[in-house]
């Protein structure tokens, strides 16, 4: 199902909003890079570092996602449309945990190769980070490498 599409501002960017399309269930994917791991020696091993959940600057700036429910209905397998060689695992949240934390799950579908980008708007505190990596879980994992470490 192709999602109505987002609120625009005057210059054309999309508007921090909840679209009410995507469902609670339906799952907001997190690419992950080897820029967003690191060694942890509490645990003796890599992890996600807070990195991965901080989002981009500037005006409406949110956390860049992939919507799968979207990907899925154009047919395509989302574990391999997620997974390039920059973008080597990612991790899955459901929409209605986001939004449960406060955060707004949208449409962004900025990138033309795209069409599937969601961004997910809120205050990313590191208290927020640490709540939203204990309600995600690997979605492509990466060899020998933890979500997180309480």
């Amino acid at each position: 199902m192709s999602l109505l599409p987002p609120p625009r501002d005057e210059k054309g960017g999309v508007i921090p909003h909840d679209h009410i399309e995507i469902c609670s269930n339906d799952g907001i994917i997190r690419r992950i890079s080897e820029q967003q791991l690191i060694f942890d020696e509490k645990s003796g091993t890599r992890r996600i570092s807070s990195l991965a959940l901080k989002p981009s600057s500037g005006p409406n700036g949110g956390l860049s996602v992939d919507l799968q429910q979207q990907i899925e209905d154009a047919g395509l397998n989302a574990k391999s449309f997620v997974t390039t060689p920059r973008w080597m695992g990612s991790i899955r949240f459901e929409a209605g945990h986001l939004r449960a934390e406060g955060f707004l799950v949208g449409y962004d579908p900025i990138f033309p190769e795209n069409p599937y980008h969601g961004e997910v708007w809120g205050n990313f505190t590191r208290s927020k980070q640490a709540q939203l990596f204990q309600l995600c879980q690997w979605f492509v994992p990466i060899e020998n490498t933890l979500i997180y470490v309480s």
